[in-house]
């Protein structure tokens, strides 16, 4: 049997791995270090065995994990139990487990929890899916709308679609509401550069960035947020550029070949200051998992949006500096000021011209102002 602290204490592998507890009861760990409760029991005469997923840790933990465990048991009449409990969330897991878990990438799989997990479950988790209705489940996906995630809403639905037609195939529900759905969803407008340009929706994203990520990719997200520098840029960050409240980086890795200097931020330092217990022993400010040595994955950022629910339609990390022009533009800032803090250059400037401390104080008080006014979205 585990206890918490062994439990607190399993590093994420290369691969996916489980740690036994008791009685059909594993926690299951991803490469991205998330811990996720399941039972697997096999059938009395052992034809075949009944998987469920019981939720994440530490949202659950060990006591209330084994409670669960004897709850969905004496439910099974596959196990013996007195009745099936059809909820969608019973529903939804076991379509992960029987359906996705064999077949998909851990990463696919995160985004597909995501969405059953903080999307859909607290809204209609407790429905019995042989009852659940068409304007129920609409009520859902326009909460996800509302984000201005509408790509999300969309392939929600679609996933929904899925997880109901295995109902249907299992004998939970008659048919497949969704269906019913078809046109009821607003039609993604794509936009030259995927960004949230909402105040709303804006502080939603640094919601769930806060509350949905953890470690060093929380602070990639964080740091983008408040420099939007190029992801890049961002990437190949490292510790020797950092001089007090100031990121100057060297022309080399300029995109147009100049020194460019980022005001820090007071949000900013302290992600820094957060960062250095985690990656101070690198030299790069955010390093790969599979070694300290080389820059984090082109990938990661995009990565973890996609985690948060984000479609590469709604949001990317390039994304956060066409943000950043649009809302400080609508502030009425100095578009020149603004120009220079995004390292934009005309494309009849000369070398010469350019310098890379122009406007300095004015783009200082401009960085703490977008950080100062991320923070106020997020609430």
């Amino acid at each position: 049997m585990l206890s918490d602290t062994q439990i607190r204490k399993l590093k994420p592998q290369e691969t996916r791995y489980s740690m036994l507890d008791s009685d059909g009861l594993y926690i299951e760990i991803l490469p991205t270090g998330k811990k996720y409760w399941r039972i697997r029991k096999r059938k009395p005469g052992g034809n075949g065995e009944i998987r469920r997923s019981i939720g994440a840790y530490p949202k659950i933990g060990l006591k209330e994990a084994r409670q669960k465990r004897d709850e969905l048991v004496s439910t099974l009449p596959e196990l013996g139990g007195k009745k099936n409990v059809n909820t969608f969330a019973e529903l939804a897991h076991e379509w992960l487990e029987v359906k996705m878990y064999p077949t998909k990438a851990p990463r696919y799989i995160e985004t597909l929890v995501y969405k059953i997990d903080k999307l859909l479950i607290p809204h209609i988790g407790h429905r019995q899916v042989d009852t659940l209705t068409a304007p129920e489940l609409l009520d859902v996906l326009r909460k996800i709308e509302s984000r201005g995630t509408i790509e999300t809403a969309r392939r929600t639905r679609q996933m929904c679609g899925q997880i109901l037609r295995y109902g249907v195939a299992t004998g939970r529900c008659d048919r497949d509401i969704s269906a019913d759905l078809k046109g009821a969803l607003q039609t993604v407008r794509h936009k030259h550069m995927a960004t949230l340009i909402d105040p709303a929706q804006i502080g939603g994203l640094m919601r769930s960035i806060e509350e949905g990520l953890k470690g060093q990719i929380r602070l990639t997200l964080l740091f983008q947020a408040y420099t939007f520098a190029r992801p890049g840029e961002i990437r190949k960050a490292e510790w020797e550029e950092i001089e007090a409240d100031t990121w100057k980086i060297p022309a080399a890795k300029m995109k147009m070949k100049r020194i460019h200097w980022i005001p820090l931020s007071r949000q900013a330092i302290q992600v820094l200051e957060e960062l250095r217990d985690i990656s101070g022993h690198s030299r790069f400010l955010f390093p790969s998992v599979r070694s300290s040595k080389i820059p984090m994955s082109d990938m990661t950022v995009n990565a973890a949006l996609r985690r948060l629910g984000y479609t590469q339609e709604e949001m990317t990390g390039h994304g956060f500096r066409s943000m950043f022009s649009t809302i400080a533009n609508e502030h009425g800032w100095s578009p020149d000021v603004i120009e220079r803090q995004l390292a934009h250059v005309p494309k009849n400037a000369v070398r010469a011209a350019y310098n890379h401390a122009e406007h300095l104080p004015q783009r200082r008080e401009l960085m703490q102002w977008w950080a100062d006014w991320l923070d106020e979205q997020r609430g």
